[in-house]
């Protein structure tokens, strides 16, 4: 089966997670699945190699997942961008929204170095409220974001557009 078509076949959805009418996309299928989780792992590393990436910053928690797998490929740093007071050393914060709430993410301030070209990695693109504040974080350490990479993007949220001027990959789109 093609990679895409496994991925999707893979994805389960559960209604009403984490709240009323919230439709969760759940990929523990494609984690438990060892042909489908290396090929996710190779979508991503893929993406990665053409935008020449020094850097990946996998967004708490599923993004660490794919984002370290592709790191240790890729032979480049692995960074995590946690939430609010999961981190112990100093960090840069940034606050967000999302479609159930807000919250604040975290990176450690001497994560990225002036210069570095950056990929963002997470499971799920959904309003973009995660994924614009990891990068702007990644920016006022002087990083450039190069490439933002989903597995999965729920398009009628319109999260790329909290990306502006990032290239954004999602290879499956609900």
């Amino acid at each position: 089966m093609e990679p895409i078509a496994l991925l999707h076949s893979l994805v389960r959805n559960i209604p009403d997670f984490p709240q009323p009418g919230i439709q969760f996309k759940d990929i523990t299928p494609i984690l438990a699945d060892p042909v489908g989780f290396r090929a996710s792992i190779d979508l991503f590393v893929g993406q990665c190699r053409t935008a020449g990436v020094q850097k990946i910053v996998g967004i708490d928690a599923r993004g660490f997942i794919f984002g370290a797998a592709a790191a240790y490929v890729l032979g480049v740093g692995f960074i995590p961008v946690r939430k609010q007071g999961k981190l112990p050393f100093k960090r840069r914060s940034h606050s967000y929204t999302l479609e159930y709430g807000s919250n604040v993410i975290e990176m450690h301030e001497d994560a990225v170095a002036p210069g570095e070209r950056v990929a963002l990695i997470d499971d799920l693109l959904a309003t973009g409220g995660t994924a614009g504040a990891a990068a702007k974080l990644v920016e006022e350490l002087g990083g450039k974001v190069v490439q933002a990479i989903f597995l999965i993007e729920l398009v009628d949220l319109k999260g790329s557009a909290n990306l502006p001027g990032v290239p954004v990959t999602s290879f499956l789109k609900f």
